[in-house]
């Protein structure tokens, strides 16, 4: 492909009414996008296989080499990387690991993980890469309504963490106003809340989870979320956004748009799961990372309408590619038409869960997210919850903690009927009973940015009752 890795005019912007940012390739045939996609996958691939010694030696383990994918069905049979295997790369090759396909002077920015449930992972991206992930950025941005007479909030970390600053590259290749605000510094929200009066942006990035901190710190000085005028908060980072109740609760708290986007740290600048302006599911816009959905076990590609693990691939890194890349997570697509006139295939659900974030309780699969739906759709309930699963003797035992809004508790058994009215839908959403315990505002801990709301100390019975 000989207009392989893509270069982008970075003045061009849409006329100002226009829905789409690129028209031609928004809404095209799939088919005819799907002879595109192969042929960026064969660029990719041909480019990973030539300089990147991780990539030769795993497909050359599995009898392949780039010129085997002469067709689309033929990339099912290159396997998954995992980010073990990339962390374990780079431990035996640090810092950058030999999947880097750029010469070391080259790479412009490094960022990574925090390490706290491994060794780093270093990302690194060359200065080519994050002009296109910035054209990116403002291709999708474009779609769910950020236009250049735009101001945006970044609630956000700016460390190591780097989907904050690949937002803010597309905010600015945009062309609208970027107000890199931050997160994580004590006392900051309350200067949030000042600034956000002050400056008026018309649209926040953060979690989801900040953007509840924020509103449930407004009111309690006083500020009614809807008088800081946001016209779109758009959210990555962890789950939430995508999850109804949680969603309407952002939107009917602050009167604006709640967009979810966002894929996984690895695939990162590039922002390419994400909903349009009507927020009927993550798109995922196909030509610049393309996304398949695998069975959790077999690892075959499955049809839409199925539920499995999204699988990503770079079409124009050329730093780190990433060439079908297991994420772990879960969700379910289809290709169902959008009212935006898109034909890319959509995530109806976004991104609810992780594999790995099931958990068993009495033989019945549970996700955290199903929990958490039916929290936020439950009137009298606050921001904040804790899933605690433990055991008792030889028991699982499930019990989920919820904090309750003040005016709850103002009739005569009003709790315990709230208390009772939550145990009732979660048994029959997840199956299994679960002991309700009902605390008052404040009390459970708070984040700033991805939150941990499930402990599971069961382990902790198992090392005690076997020594």
């Amino acid at each position: 492909m000989s207009d392989w890795p893509p270069e982008y005019d970075d003045r061009y912007l849409p006329p100002p009414g226009a829905r789409y940012w690129f028209r031609e390739r928004e809404c095209q045939d799939p088919e005819a996008r799907e002879r595109d996609v192969l042929r960026k996958i064969q660029a990719a691939m041909a480019w990973a296989w030539e300089r990147a010694p991780f990539y030769r030696k795993k497909w050359q383990a599995a009898g392949l080499e780039p010129g085997d994918v002469k067709r689309l069905d033929d990339f099912s049979k290159v396997p998954v990387v995992t980010k073990h295997e990339l962390r374990e790369d780079q431990a035996a090759r640090p810092p950058l690991g030999s999947y880097l396909c750029i010469p070391r002077e080259e790479v412009r920015r490094i960022h990574g993980t925090s390490g706290t449930t491994g060794k780093p992972t270093a990302f690194a991206i060359g200065r080519a890469d994050w002009r296109r992930s910035a054209n990116a950025h403002a291709r999708i941005m474009w779609s769910f309504g950020l236009r250049p007479s735009d101001t945006v909030f970044f609630g956000s970390f700016f460390s190591l963490y780097l989907g904050g600053w690949g937002a803010l590259a597309g905010v600015e290749r945009l062309g609208a106003t970027a107000f890199p605000f931050g997160a994580g510094v004590p006392g900051q929200t309350l200067m949030a809340l000042r600034w956000l009066r002050e400056v008026k942006p018309s649209a926040f990035y953060g979690t989801p989870s900040y953007g509840l901190y924020v509103a449930e710190k407004a009111r309690a000085e006083g500020i009614d979320p809807k008088e800081l005028g946001l016209r779109i908060l758009f959210f990555s980072g962890e789950p939430g956004a995508g999850i109804p109740s949680t969603k309407r609760r952002i939107e009917e708290t602050y009167g604006g748009a709640c967009v979810d986007t966002g894929s996984m740290a690895e695939m990162t600048p590039w922002m390419t799961n994400a909903e349009c302006e009507f927020r009927s599911g993550m798109h995922l816009w196909q030509d610049i990372v393309y996304t398949e959905l695998l069975h959790p076990e077999t690892k075959t590609v499955l049809r839409f309408g199925q539920e499995g693990v999204p699988v990503y691939t770079h079409l124009e890194r050329t730093s780190q590619p990433m060439v079908r890349l297991w994420s772990g997570d879960l969700a379910t697509w289809t290709d169902e038409p959008c009212e935006c006139g898109r034909t890319y295939p959509r995530l109806p659900r976004g991104v609810y869960g992780r594999v790995d974030d099931m958990f068993i309780v009495r033989g019945e699969n549970v996700y955290p997210s199903a929990i958490e739906e039916v929290l936020r759709a439950t009137e009298g309930l606050g921001e904040e919850y804790r899933i605690i699963i433990s055991r008792n003797d030889a028991m699982d035992e499930l019990v989920v903690q919820a904090e309750v809004r003040p005016e709850a508790g103002a009739r005569p058994g009003g709790l315990e009927a709230l208390r009772a009215d939550v145990a009732a839908r979660l048994r029959a959403v997840i199956g299994v009973r679960a002991t309700v315990q009902l605390v008052p505002p404040g009390q459970l801990e708070r984040t700033e940015f991805k939150a941990r709301r499930v402990i599971d100390s069961r382990e902790l019975f198992r090392e005690l009752t076997t020594r």
